[in-house]
């Protein structure tokens, strides 16, 4: 009788999804979990983690299914916390927020911007979960600026056994620097509190560079606006340079010319890739008139700072993206251009993204100890196709590892365990802390099997 009891109450805490088959964005992984549940609370999250523990499944948490990679599946149980998106308190003195795990950051922004108040930085896109967002050391650009998760004061943890812990910096500095980013193995964050600043504008520059003029005059262009990326178009000389300042001018809005960034900017690019899977010698081409028609003349704009922070990510694709130490980043683009030079038949889609974040002590951060270039690079999928990238993937990680290369945590990687110790000062205390808070690995998946647990596995690809 008391088993059949454990049953019903399983059944009727959450919703239950069963048959269900999870793809992250790109459709370039995919999972089938034995179920899916939807928290509605953090209770819900507790009983989740005991239903493993129960039916000996494992359970990773999903938010967007923004990762290119296959770190949120698994075969067990896959919990949704989309529903943990409240706002438990605003403190406007302090400039302090604390929300729950599962708001995504474009409902964060709106929020927060509906306050006067905003985040210190942000990323390319704001579609993913704050709890994803942090767990994978989701970063922005700007050298005097850290990773998202260094926004973080305090965050709840639901741990395998059920207890919730409340950790920050000075309560518990060790496990609150781990949970910062770390990949979903510890346990659900459920709710986290930020530091975040008064709402302001960003004044936007961006101008077309040669190739030369950026590695000739590196460290001065990072240096020289608040907020700084590149965009190098490969097979080319081509990039353009953009900068972003902080300012109290009022925002200033620009008339979108439908016809050339949209019908041929992303129906013609697409189309154009698309064209390039079966005559890869296209690409060189593509590469330069993509450049021509969108980014070959200076612009400007002045918006709120997460509309000009935010850009469309297009459509399917692969990325793949490394951390090196910033000074460390002319040699490494160099190298990149020599390979692709050297081996013409190797095709390289448009952008390479160079973006910049300051150092931190977050143990398992890419930005770990020292000021960071993130140079990030690209294949995309035109309509689904298949593009070959493997002979241009093992190129770009053997240059970024010959430098001490970090990869994102987020984005496919070929890294085991042994590796990345290598590349982590605090790599065993990390897994020490892991151990202690899961030792029955209930938060393992085949992602962390490969990159924390040293148990190779295969990616859950399609």
């Amino acid at each position: 009788m008391h088993e059949q009891n454990e049953d019903r109450k399983d059944q009727l805490q959450m919703k239950q999804l069963k048959n269900q088959t999870f793809q992250n964005w790109a459709k370039t992984f995919s999972c089938k979990p034995a179920l899916v549940l939807m928290a509605q609370t953090e209770a819900d999250v507790v009983q989740a983690i005991a239903m493993a523990h129960k039916h000996n499944l494992k359970l990773r948490v999903v938010g967007t299914g923004h990762s290119p990679s296959d770190i949120s599946c698994t075969t067990g149980i896959l919990l949704n916390i989309d529903a943990l998106a409240t706002v438990s308190k605003v403190d406007m003195e302090a400039l302090q927020i604390t929300v729950g795990a599962g708001i995504k950051l474009h409902q964060l922004n709106d929020l927060l911007d509906h306050l006067g108040l905003a985040l210190l930085n942000l990323g390319s896109i704001s579609e993913q979960s704050i709890a994803g967002a942090i767990s994978t050391g989701t970063h922005g650009t700007g050298i005097k600026f850290g990773i998202l998760a260094s926004m973080v004061l305090e965050l709840r943890l639901v741990i395998a056994n059920g207890e919730i812990l409340t950790l920050s910096r000075e309560s518990s500095p060790d496990l609150f620097l781990a949970a910062l980013c770390s990949l979903g193995c510890l346990g659900v964050i459920t709710r986290v509190k930020l530091q975040v600043v008064s709402a302001y504008q960003i004044k936007s520059i961006q101008k077309p560079i040669q190739f030369k003029s950026m590695i000739n005059d590196f460290g001065a262009h990072v240096q020289s606006a608040d907020h700084v990326r590149f965009w190098w178009f490969p097979h080319s000389d081509n990039c353009i340079v953009w900068k972003g300042t902080r300012t109290s001018e009022l925002p200033q809005t620009t008339q979108s010319d439908w016809l050339k960034n949209t019908l041929f900017g992303v129906h013609g690019y697409e189309a154009s890739l698309y064209a390039s899977t079966w005559f890869p010698s296209l690409v060189p081409t593509i590469n330069r008139q993509i450049f021509n028609l969108l980014f070959s003349a200076p612009v400007s704009a002045i918006g709120k700072s997460f509309n000009v922070f935010n850009f469309d990510c297009l459509f399917s694709q692969y990325v793949t993206e490394w951390a090196i130490e910033w000074t460390k980043a002319p040699e490494a683009l160099v190298k990149l251009k020599a390979f692709l030079e050297e081996h013409p038949k190797i095709v390289a889609h448009s952008p390479i993204e160079i973006r910049f974040v300051k150092a931190d002590d977050i143990p398992m951060s890419m930005s770990y100890g020292h000021d960071t270039c993130f140079i990030g690079i690209i294949m995309y999928r035109p309509y689904g196709m298949e593009v070959d990238k493997a002979a241009y993937w093992k190129g770009y990680e053997s240059i970024m590892m010959s430098l001490g290369g970090r990869p994102h945590w987020a984005k496919e990687h070929h890294l085991t365990a042994k590796d990345l110790r290598e590349r982590y000062p605090q790599f065993d205390s990390f897994c020490a802390i892991r151990s202690r808070l899961d030792p029955t690995d209930i938060f393992t998946n085949q992602y962390i099997d490969r990159h924390i647990l040293e148990s190779p596995t295969m990616a859950a690809k399609l």
